[in-house]
């Protein structure tokens, strides 16, 4: 098993910027690429961003990819999503998932994290 546990998540204003954490631990299991998702109360989860461990390959939503950043320590097994110019339609749980590749398809993704919240204001 693969766990998943994402920080980092709190209240920010419009135009602000926050850095969330996703610490992986135990067997990777053939899980290459780590995503990141959102959702809000009554939607499905909505993909932000993925990368792949060995190459750094990263993947982008169209909505997020000039203002959110991707990234991974391999020595620490921690992955980053640096998130700047927050917009109020960024709030939501923010999910880190374990995937065999780099992709957006939500149901390649076998193995998930809790959530933290993440609420831009104003």
């Amino acid at each position: 098993q693969v766990q998943l546990v994402e920080s980092g998540g709190g209240l920010v204003q419009a135009g602000g910027s926050l850095r969330l954490s996703c610490a992986l631990s135990g067997r990777h299991a053939h899980t290459y690429g780590t995503g990141w998702f959102r959702q809000v109360p009554g939607k499905d989860h909505e993909f932000v961003a993925a990368i792949r461990w060995t190459s750094g390959t990263t993947l982008y939503s169209d909505s997020v990819r000039d203002r959110f950043a991707i990234s991974r320590d391999i020595s620490n097994r921690t992955v980053y999503l640096e998130m700047n110019s927050l917009k109020p339609e960024d709030t939501g749980v923010y999910f880190c998932a374990a995937a065999p590749g780099v992709t957006g398809n939500k149901s390649l993704y076998r193995y998930w994290g809790q959530g933290t919240q993440v609420t831009v204001s104003s």
